[in-house]
């Protein structure tokens, strides 16, 4: 039946719904009972009586029961099963309740948003700087902070997904940050300047009272440790608090250029300098100063790789290299050698050495240039060898008993003749070909038991034949030109020490009348 209420309100009897409806309205029949008594009140005949301001109610005449439809029903069923089945799939895609990364809830959430949700609370964590930092405060986001929110994230999702009832309210999931040490620095910096001072990088410089490359040491700055700023977000991170209190850690900031590197570009400069110079093989031929050497080059700090960087001018060793061919440039020496008649080298008097002349240097002050920026500072010259020529000089003596005289051939050219006094007839100088066979600086003669004579010191003694040679007789004689001795060829001593020097073993000596 349906009761007519003033104001024109109708209210269908509840009563005749089914059950089915009932259930399936439950929330919508209560707020629809919540009205109707807020609004409907009570009357006389109401088991709750009624007063007598209170409207008079009157039922309306039945109307006839409408069919039953059970469409509505079979509609309820399917949307509830589509529902079921919508929140098994949204199980399927979403990381447990209850799941924390860090202090970041992210239960409920796809792994996508999981991640922005991670990212976002990693950026808006703060540091508030005590003590002297004054209170100032720096983000996440300011620190250059990262994760890897989406890696975390998608574990998270395979190790506790929705699904799965026994993951969910699991412990917290750890998150390890980094910072980015630039950025981190330069927000720190700005935030609290006054507890920065700036380092004072080493420095080098050519020393002209050693000729050498001396060093100033660095100076280390004061800053804020970086690494427990990095501990501190993390604390407060995994906390999930959004700021947390930091007593600033002091720290030392290493200069751009320490002072090893520049200890080690010094040690590297004075090596050059102990080197430097234009070569020929391993010969050092013109060596350079060391001071003028240092003057051309130039040694520019190079704060981003720590170091210094070493350039040389070409235009100021142009000079140097217009004058190497006056050093360089050198003439042969022959190879002086002295043979027998048949060319048979006797003995070498001389080696030779070889002549050069100094090549094209057209490039060798910028080639030297460069190669001195790469650290090298021996340079190899160009230089085109003059080869040696080797001089043979063929050489014999003869001596004419006749004559009473010694000739001295070379290249049978005559370079000498000597008067000589020659063995009397008693013991003749003998006659025949033979060849120098030795030589006695002082030698005595004679001077054995049963001899005929003793002379001793006989100087200047080029032996030719056995117990028979040239020597000098300034001691012995007071004049030559005629035989007079024990068969030996007496010369003054001058030209005795002369055949002395000027023959070689195995030199010829013709004797004859």
């Amino acid at each position: 039946m349906t009761l007519l209420i003033p104001g024109g309100l109708d209210v269908t009897d509840l009563a005749t719904k089914p059950n089915a409806d009932e259930a399936s309205n439950g929330d919508a029949a209560a707020a629809i009972d919540a009205q109707a008594t807020a609004e409907l009140g009570t009357t006389e005949d109401s088991p709750a009586g009624g007063g007598p301001d209170a409207p008079a109610y009157v039922w309306a005449p039945p109307e006839p029961q409408p069919k039953k439809h059970r469409t509505a029903m079979w509609i309820g069923i399917g949307v509830a099963a589509a529902a079921a089945a919508a929140a098994i799939a949204t199980s399927l895609i979403l990381i447990a309740p209850g799941t924390t990364v860090a202090g970041v809830p992210v239960g409920g959430l796809t792994p996508g948003a999981a991640a922005d949700a991670i990212e976002q609370g990693l950026a808006e964590t703060a540091i508030v700087l005590g003590g002297d930092g004054g209170g100032a405060e720096v983000t996440g986001s300011d620190l250059g902070a990262s994760v890897d929110a989406r890696g975390i994230a998608d574990a998270a999702f395979a190790e506790h997904p929705m699904w799965n009832p026994t993951t969910w309210f699991s412990a917290p999931i750890e998150a390890e940050i980094t910072l980015d040490p630039e950025a981190a620095t330069a927000s720190l910096r700005a935030a609290a300047p006054d507890l920065y001072t700036d380092p004072v990088d080493a420095t080098l410089a050519f020393d002209p009272a050693s000729a050498t490359y001396v060093v100033t040491p660095a100076v280390l700055g004061t800053g804020i440790d970086v690494a427990a700023v990095q501990q501190a977000l993390q604390n407060a991170f995994d906390a999930g608090g959004m700021s947390v209190e930091f007593d600033v850690v002091p720290a030392d900031i290493e200069a751009a250029i320490p002072t090893p590197a520049a200890e080690a570009t010094a040690a590297q400069l004075n090596g050059m300098l102990d080197t430097v110079g234009f070569y020929v093989g391993e010969e050092r031929t013109v060596p350079v100063d060391r001071a003028v050497a240092a003057s051309w080059l130039t040694v520019t700090p190079a704060p981003a790789e720590g170091a210094f960087e070493i350039s040389a001018d070409a235009a100021a060793i142009q000079p140097v290299v217009d004058g190497l061919a006056e050093a360089v440039n050198r003439a042969p020496e022959n190879a002086l050698v002295i043979t027998n008649s048949a060319g048979r080298v006797l003995r070498t008097e001389a080696a030779g050495q070889s002549g050069r002349e100094l090549g094209d240097t057209q490039n060798v002050a910028n080639d030297f240039a460069t190669q001195l920026s790469s650290g090298d500072a021996a340079f190899d010259l160009p230089v085109n060898e003059v080869p040696v020529t080797t001089v043979s000089l063929a050489r014999r003596i003869e001596v004419d008993l006749g004559d009473q005289r010694a000739y001295l051939f070379e290249n049978e050219n005559l370079v000498g003749s000597y008067v000589i006094s020659s063995g009397l007839s008693d013991t003749p100088t003998p006659t025949g070909n033979f060849t120098v066979n030795g030589y006695s600086r002082q030698q005595s003669m004679g001077c054995f038991e049963g001899a005929p004579y003793c002379v001793r010191d006989v100087p200047w003694v080029t032996w030719f034949a056995p117990d028979i040679g040239f020597h000098g007789a300034n001691s012995l004689r007071s004049s030559l030109g005629f035989p007079q001795s024990h068969g030996c060829v007496n010369m003054w001593d001058g030209q005795a020490k002369f055949i002395y020097d000027w023959s070689a073993m195995g030199t010829e000596v013709w004797v004859h009348h």
